[in-house]
């Protein structure tokens, strides 16, 4: 699972706030194939989704989305 985001100050304070929950995640560059206003993602384990989509409503980080690849192409969640 990859969360995308519109700006470098999200990406980050998303960051901050996960590693904080001890939740397993890499920061990497944001794939060509989603159209982001920043050239950071979260990548994270499908099993953390729920804890991850909490954290963000929670603490009201903005996201462009969270997207899942399926056969090579990632696909909007949320």
């Amino acid at each position: 699972m990859l969360i995308a985001f519109d700006s470098t100050q999200q990406a980050l304070r998303a960051e901050m706030l996960l590693e904080y929950a001890e939740v397993d995640i890499d920061t990497c560059p944001t794939p060509k194939e989603i159209t982001a206003g920043c050239a950071l993602s979260i990548e994270f384990h499908k099993e953390d989704l729920q804890k991850v989509k909490n954290i963000i409503l929670s603490e009201k980080v903005d996201i462009k989305g969270i997207f899942e690849k399926k056969n090579h192409q990632y696909v909007k969640m949320i």
